[in-house]
């Protein structure tokens, strides 16, 4: 299994919308690019984080239709998501992995501190035969 994790350091500026802490959520971990000029992907992970409370799956077709995008739109954005682990597709749809941010955010750490452990250990293997 590939995924890819980004994490991109963006200054927060506190604020009381909840919009805006979503996208600075979304903007640190890399999920929003600036080719995304309608929001469409930001659009598609507000809907999943909602449903993701009430363990809501979702399939491309509901969330097109919700968002009033196509699905060809949805399904870009969703096999993204997918990419950097944060969305899983069950049979029933589309979800978060985690029921909330905060367990999500824990799970990509773990993630993260797995993948650094093995880059540490094939280093020091790499330059143990480097001599």
């Amino acid at each position: 299994m590939t995924q890819k994790v980004m994490m991109i350091k963006v200054r927060r500026v506190k604020t009381e919308n909840i919009n805006q802490e979503l996208q600075w959520v979304g903007n640190s971990l890399g999920l929003f690019g600036l080719r995304d000029k309608d929001s469409s992907c930001f659009r598609v992970f507000i809907t999943l984080v909602k449903k993701a409370r009430r363990n809501e799956a979702l399939t491309s077709d509901n969330i097109a239709e919700h968002l009033k995008l196509s699905r060809g739109t949805v399904v870009h954005h969703l096999t993204k998501l997918m990419e950097t682990g944060i969305v899983v597709h069950e049979k029933e749809g589309y979800i978060l992995r985690e029921a909330t941010l905060q367990s999500l955010v824990k799970d990509i750490r773990r993630d993260v501190e797995v993948m650094l452990e093995e880059l540490d250990l094939v280093a020091k293997e790499i330059d143990e035969r480097m001599g």
